[in-house]
């Protein structure tokens, strides 16, 4: 249990014995934890230093700085701290001022302690009830943008898949039929040269300016080039409908398989060779095909955002090495996928061999906005919105593991009975 760090702004110091003393079994018990402070300049820098104090609990006399003004700063930055004010029972004019700044409560000296322990677990208790309330707006918000971005994608997606179909099918339809017939005029010219060995000048003429001999050779092999080109598409158009899957009101049972290599296909191009570093190597371990119940289209999302990160953590450590480097120890992205039915769910571990995050970079991954890319390059919410889709939507977990130097680990875990 992590206590709730109080901040006791006081010139009094006996004051601090006293609260130590009256307090000390909410502070044994690590309910509570207390830090002192003697004017409001001080009590900003404890603030600084304590970013997780909930509570500030301050005179309104002070030297320095005086408890109006520290609750003035205190209001401009952010933070959202719950403020109680201590003054003399005389001075009601400034604790009015204080109360219509926005302190919370306030206690009158001399301090009745009964008074004093049923204020702060009153107080505490508001500050709890404002961070659970905060958590789920910021939840809802995430779940909005979300369900915009993926509604958004989806259709876009969905569309190009959609103009693609048609076209694509008119083509590889033509394709086959292209095929069967140039067989058949290339066997019907090869019966006629059998039959007329001399068709004369003018045709040999002819059959010398088109290299007809090269064409009858090579013809099929553009036919199937172009029969290859199409299927190549329709295999996209198939991967790009996967992924947009908009199943955002039920769950549906889907194949994770197909999600993962759906995912794959949109960011073949960003796993090809450039000119920085050669092609990254994607090595897949599949287990048994099993269906799950889950939202694909939002799984899809997380493979998404995790294969991203991983390729772009594969580019920034591929700048310190080089071309030959690479070619000894390729890049790779390892994806591990199968069912555990002994332990009830289905597993997805999605692995790379780039630098790896240090431990306190590692802490912060799941915090919404929190990213380490450049200005433009990362929003800081793709892992935070990840880590919400598999925990809360799904009842699953998401954790990862990281060793510098080593590369990343993001395990995936979701429930094979999920209702």
């Amino acid at each position: 249990m992590t206590p709730a760090k109080i901040l006791i702004v006081d010139d009094e110091i006996e004051l601090e014995r006293l609260l130590k003393q009256r307090l000390r079994k909410k502070i044994r018990a690590k309910e509570i934890e207390l830090i002192f402070s003697q004017n409001g300049k001080d009590a900003l820098e404890k603030l600084e230093k304590y970013p997780e104090i909930e509570v500030v609990l301050t005179d309104i006399n002070m030297p320095e700085m005086d408890g109006l003004t520290l609750l003035e700063e205190l209001f401009k930055s952010d933070r959202h701290i719950k403020a109680v004010v201590v003054s003399a029972y005389g001075d009601m004019q400034n604790i009015r001022s204080a109360m219509h700044s926005g302190a919370f409560d306030f206690l009158t000296k001399p301090i009745d302690f009964e008074d004093l322990t049923i204020t702060i677990n009153r107080t505490l208790e508001s500050a709890k009830q404002f961070k659970e309330n905060l958590h789920r707006l910021q939840e809802a918000q995430l779940q909005l943008i979300q369900n915009e971005k993926m509604a958004t994608l989806g259709q876009l997606v969905a569309g190009v898949a959609h103009e693609i179909n048609n076209p694509i099918g008119f083509i590889s339809g033509n394709i086959d039929m292209a095929k069967n017939s140039v067989k058949d005029v290339i066997e019907h010219l090869r019966l006629y040269r059998e039959k007329y060995p001399e068709p004369g000048d003018d045709i040999e003429k002819d059959a010398d300016r088109i290299d007809v001999e090269y064409l009858m050779e090579d013809l099929p092999k553009m036919l199937a080039e172009m029969h290859g080109g199409a299927e190549r598409i329709i295999n996209i158009s198939h991967s790009l409908r996967a992924f947009s899957r908009s199943d955002t009101a039920n769950k549906v049972l889907a194949n994770i398989y197909e999600g993962i290599d759906s995912t794959l296909m949109i960011l073949q191009h960003r796993l090809k060779a450039n000119n920085k570093r050669p092609a990254i190597q994607v090595i897949k371990e599949y287990g048994e095909t099993v269906p799950v119940k889950c939202y694909m289209g939002q799984l899809n999302q997380v493979f998404m955002n995790i294969l991203s990160n991983a390729i772009d953590a594969l580019d920034e450590a591929s700048q310190e090495r080089s071309y030959a480097e690479m070619k000894d120890r390729p890049n790779t992205i390892a994806i591990t996928a199968r069912p555990r039915e002994e332990a009830g769910i289905f597993e997805i571990k999605i692995k790379d061999n780039a630098s790896g995050m240090p431990e306190e970079i590692k802490a912060l991954i799941f915090d919404q906005l929190f990213t380490t890319k450049p200005v433009g390059k990362g929003t800081g919410l793709g892992l935070s919105i990840s880590r919400q889709i598999i925990v809360e939507s799904h009842g699953g977990t998401l954790d990862c593991q990281s060793v510098v130097g080593e590369g990343t680990e993001f395990a995936i875990a979701i429930p094979l009975d999920a209702k």
